[in-house]
């Protein structure tokens, strides 16, 4: 049943005003102030300005001792939109490629809801985030005394997916999303002239072995049963059109399910790089740098994740294969239990289209189910009457 139906023309005008004016990172002028008006007005208790322009809603109703958080993310991608509709972005070169409007919209659809008419006691927290796009926001609110100042027993969180069926919600015990780390390794060889190799020791030569040999740390480096990748996506060097380079330098991606599968990688390439570069006479200098922890859900909270949304839903999977993207969600994750579930945006044009592609839309057919779902979870974990 979605008892957010009432209030379908409301979100989707909500949701298309965030799409046209997206903002980025911590830059979220506009979008907090909306957010916090809107919460004002369903009567909520609300605080700004956390972690920057993080916004919090309070709900409290009847003298139920549990509480818990709702998260959605608030900022959007430094993309220039290629769709045509009439909410496209009016800010070029920044839009709404994730689905954070969506999000939003779904939140505040069930904050309204809620505090008209929910049937709970307790306290239900709404808590929108900035910067989750760089892995900053969540981090940056917790700092902040996010759950000192808000105390929750679970925290909560959505995101949208493409190619899965609207009305589809999925979630899993354990890690759902993967850690994603940033590595560099600088080679330093001794460059000269392209007709007279045996003069110097090219780095591009070192670099060009060094990336070969980097995928073995995925195929022969870690345990078959865990997932993993390791990703070059750089190769710089100072070399010329018969110049030999002396430096190269290689960057990319890595992604793992684990804090222990991403300690493996580290230290995979770090002996890789170290072996490769004392083979050739040469020095490598590795820097790696974890920006996303995996997210981790905790089992009770995907267990009532799982029961909520098949209050509503059809279909709900709830051991789905977990994803390799990453989620700044991970931090809330691992400060209170918590659990971060998928829901499904459509299979057919636009909203099948990949998250961050310039041609994606958030499906405002997602807006009912997803902000019946938030009501079914906040009803169910603050379970009796309400005291009004």
């Amino acid at each position: 049943m979605h008892k957010t139906e009432n209030l379908r023309d409301e979100m989707i005008g909500w949701r298309h005003d965030f799409h046209r004016h997206p903002e980025l990172e911590f830059d979220l002028d506009h979008t907090s102030a909306r957010v916090a008006e809107l919460l004002r007005g369903f009567g909520l208790e609300v605080h700004t300005a956390i972690g920057q322009t993080g916004v919090v809603g309070v709900l409290q109703k009847g003298n139920g001792p549990r509480s818990i958080a709702i998260r959605a993310d608030m900022d959007a991608l430094p993309i220039a939109e290629a769709n045509g509709f009439a909410h496209r972005s009016a800010n070029p070169g920044k839009m709404h490629a994730c689905g954070h409007d969506g999000h939003m919209t779904m939140a505040l659809g069930a904050a309204k809801h809620l505090a008209e008419t929910g049937d709970f006691s307790g306290r239900a927290v709404f808590v929108f985030q900035p910067n989750e796009e760089f892995g900053e926001g969540a981090a940056a609110m917790i700092a902040d005394g996010l759950f000192d100042r808000f105390p929750v027993d679970e925290v909560f969180g959505i995101h949208n997916i493409p190619g899965l069926a609207v009305g589809s919600f999925a979630t899993r015990a354990g890690p759902i999303t993967a850690a994603e780390s940033l590595f560099e390794i600088e080679i330093t060889a001794r460059g000269g002239h392209a007709a007279l190799p045996h003069m110097g020791v090219d780095a591009i030569t070192v670099g060009a072995e060094l990336v070969g040999a980097l995928q073995t740390i995925v195929a022969r480096k870690l345990d078959p049963a865990q997932n993993g990748v390791v990703s070059v996506t750089e190769f710089v060097t100072d070399g010329r059109r018969n110049v030999l380079p002396g430096r190269a330098t290689l960057r990319g991606d890595c992604r793992a399910l684990t804090p222990d599968t991403n300690t493996a990688i580290e230290a995979a390439m770090r002996q890789i790089a170290a072996g490769i570069a004392a083979a050739h006479g040469v020095t490598a200098t590795v820097s790696y740098n974890t920006l996303f922890p995996p997210t981790i859900n905790a089992p009770q909270a995907a267990r009532a994740a799982t029961e909520a949304a098949k209050r509503i839903a059809n279909v709900v999977d709830g051991d789905c294969p977990p994803k390799l993207f990453s989620e700044d969600f991970a931090h809330m994750a691992a400060a209170v239990p918590g659990a971060f579930v998928l829901m499904g945006n459509g299979v057919e044009g636009s909203h099948a289209q990949p998250l961050h592609s310039a041609d994606y839309d958030f499906n405002d057919a997602a807006l009912v189910p997803g902000s019946s779902f938030w009501v079914a979870l906040v009803e169910q974990q603050l379970k009796g009457e309400a005291d009004v």
